[in-house]
């Protein structure tokens, strides 16, 4: 008897231990100090808003690939007999068009709006329009409808600021915006970080490598989400 519990102990000891080794840790560079996020309107934060590096993120062979980030302005996506363009020109505002592949055809401007993201999901073409200037900041996902070239749109989700990146995570989107982040889910949105400190940090970018690591490049650093516990860390490089 005494055998068999100290064999149960032993299972027991070595099923926690491969509970608790399971997840992998991301790894983050060194360059990249954990920093209490600052207070917006602070001078921590006036001062990262004035550094020129702005960081993106990347999953490459499941390592999270942080690189500086350039200001992207179009957008493609190849599709039946086209590709779909999508332009972003800010205050002077941008355009979804179709270009036909067959050159002798004219290329159908179907809206017009900044156009960050246009995006195969489920089978189905959606893109995302977003706008920060001045005083307004806003957007949409919506789902882009088609039949012989002839194109319309329908508005799913409206948010309250400028959506900046998303990623695909289990099935749903991970929306970041200019000061929230969000989950949609079925086209429902579930506002889960309001008014976080990146607002005016230029979010571009997100990756997710499960509920505990979820990663948005900004401004002088970047951002880690934990969706389980709702908390945000900062890991800061203004070098």
């Amino acid at each position: 008897m005494k055998l068999r519990k100290l064999y149960s102990i032993f299972a027991l000891i070595i099923f926690f231990c491969l509970l608790s080794c399971g997840r992998k840790a991301t790894k983050i560079p060194p360059e990249f100090i954990e920093t209490s996020p600052p207070k917006i309107g602070s001078d921590e934060w006036r001062y990262l808003k004035q550094s020129l590096n702005v960081f993106g993120v990347k999953i490459i062979d499941d390592k999270l690939i942080i690189k500086k980030a350039d200001r992207k302005n179009q957008c493609i996506l190849k599709v039946n007999n086209g590709t779909l363009f999508g332009t972003d020109n800010g205050e002077w505002s941008g355009e979804l068009s179709f270009i036909p592949d067959d050159a002798t055809k004219k290329t159908i401007v179907i809206k017009r709006g900044n156009i960050k993201y246009i995006f195969y999901y489920k089978d189905k073409v959606y893109f995302i329009e977003g706008l920060a200037h001045m005083f307004y900041s806003g957007g949409a996902i919506y789902r882009l409808n088609s039949l012989d070239n002839n194109f319309s749109w329908t508005k799913l989700v409206d948010f309250e600021d400028a959506p900046e990146a998303y990623t695909i995570y289990k099935d749903k989107l991970l929306v970041v915006t200019c000061k929230n982040f969000y989950i949609v889910n079925n086209f429902k949105k579930d506002l889960v970080f309001r008014d976080a400190f990146w607002d005016d940090l230029n979010p571009n970018s997100i990756v997710a490598f499960d509920d505990k690591d979820v990663f948005i490049g900004i401004r002088s650093g970047i951002v880690k989400l934990d969706l389980e516990s709702k908390t945000i860390k900062f890991y800061k490089n203004d070098k």
